[in-house]
Parts: C-alpha cells; sequence; structure tokens
C-alpha cells in the first residue's frame, strides 16, 4: 500500500469544498478508498522530506514529514509572487489538481487535508508551477496564500488592508509580511488573534470597517 493511501484517511481531517466563501468549515474526506503510483520524494535544506504521488485520474497526494505548524516562514516578496502566479492561473481559468496533504508528527499524530475547491485547486497549481509545492519552502508559501485568504473571508478588520477588483485582489505589504512570518496552525490555517498581534508589529492606526458582504477574492469561475 504505497504512502498508506489505499485506505479512506481516518477523521481527523480538514475538507475543504466549494463555497461562497472559498473555503468552508470541515466536511467528509475527498481522499477515499485510491491508489498512488510513481511516488517520489524531494529532502530540502530545512530537512523535511514531501513524497508525492499521483493516479489516473490525477489527483496528487503529499505526504509531508513535518506539520504545518512547523513550516518554515518565507520572504514577503516569495508571497506576493505566488499570489500573482496564483491570480494568473485564475484569470486564465485553468483547472487544478484535486490534492490530498498528510503531515505527519513525531508523535504519530497527523494533520489531513483534502483540496477540492475549485479556486484552491487553480491558485495551487499556479504556485506549484511557479516555484512547486513538493519542497517545505514551496508547500510554506502555498499553505500560507490558502490561510491569508481563508482568513480575510471572515475578517471585516481587514478590509481597509486589501483592496478587490476584476482581476483579483490586492493586498497591503503588511498583510503578506504577517503572513509570512506568523506561523501556521495545526490546521494549517492562522490564528485571527495572534495574526492581528504580529499584523500590528507592522501597521498600526488603520481604520476597521463595518462589516460588509464578503465577496469571492479570485478571478476565476466555480
Amino acid at each position: 500500500m504505497p504512502f498508506g493511501l489505499t485506505k479512506p484517511f481516518p477523521s481527523n481531517h480538514a475538507t475543504f469544498e466549494t463555497t461562497q466563501h472559498w473555503r468552508s468549515v470541515a466536511r467528509g474526506s475527498i481522499l477515499n478508498t485510491m491508489s498512488v503510483q510513481q511516488p517520489s520524494s524531494d529532502r530540502d535544506a530545512s530537512g523535511g522530506t514531501i513524497r508525492v504521488g499521483g493516479d489516473p485520474d490525477g489527483l496528487m497526494t503529499y505526504l509531508i514529514d513535518l506539520p504545518p505548524e512547523a513550516l518554515p516562514s518565507v520572504g514577503r516578496r516569495d508571497l506576493e509572487r505566488a499570489w500573482y502566479a496564483a491570480r494568473e492561473a485564475a484569470l486564465a481559468e485553468r483547472q487544478g489538481a484535486v490534492r490530498g496533504f498528510r503531515f505527519n508528527r513525531p508523535d504519530g499524530s497527523h494533520t489531513d487535508l483534502a483540496l477540492a475547491d475549485v479556486d484552491a485547486r487553480c491558485w495551487v497549481g499556479g504556485v506549484d508551477r511557479s516555484v512547486g509545492i513538493a519542497n517545505t519552502t514551496g508547500l510554506s508559501l502555498c499553505l500560507r496564500l490558502l490561510a491569508l485568504i481563508d482568513l480575510l473571508a471572515h475578517a471585516p478588520w481587514a478590509r481597509s488592508l486589501f483592496h478587490l477588483a476584476r482581476d483579483g485582489a490586492e493586498f497591503h505589504p503588511a498583510l503578506l509580511k504577517a503572513a509570512a512570518s506568523q506561523p501556521l496552525t495545526r490546521e494549517a490555517r492562522f490564528d485571527e488573534a495572534g495574526f492581528r498581534m504580529r499584523l500590528s508589529r507592522f501597521i498600526t492606526g488603520f481604520q476597521i470597517e463595518a462589516p460588509q458582504a464578503v465577496q469571492r477574492l479570485s478571478g476565476a469561475h466555480s
């Protein structure tokens, strides 16, 4: 059983499906019985190993020997470039692969993430083509970008820090700087309180706007 993924994932995972807010609450896994072929691995300078597999239907699986909270920080400009790559993919309406991630911890526990959202698949594909996500730095860039969008979808206090346009969104540099350095949670998200505290190191006095209807931050179509 390569990668141990020929059986369904157990229940301690999060799955993200298509919603108006781009990512939803946890739902059932899309990684049901599947066979993984042609596994490969990539070890980078951070000591993390990522094994990548795929099946004939285009499903991609990633086994990572680091938990999300141990992934490295990244550069602000690198995160900005990753966003532009993701936005280009969305504007081109490219279809990304369904991807499943298992993050293993030294104590034997793990976090499973299954990415089925239409926008997210497109965006991750753009980042993968740009910098690659089969290494811990590229994967960290990708997950930090997803976590930032997830946070902004339900954070009205941050509305003054990004601008929505037909071709996507533009982020305040402080948002990107905070997202590049704030550790991810065990669920590969940002803790909102911790993120706001880190953001306060980079920007002060921004106006908190009243909540408005949440808009999609992607140029892709569902």
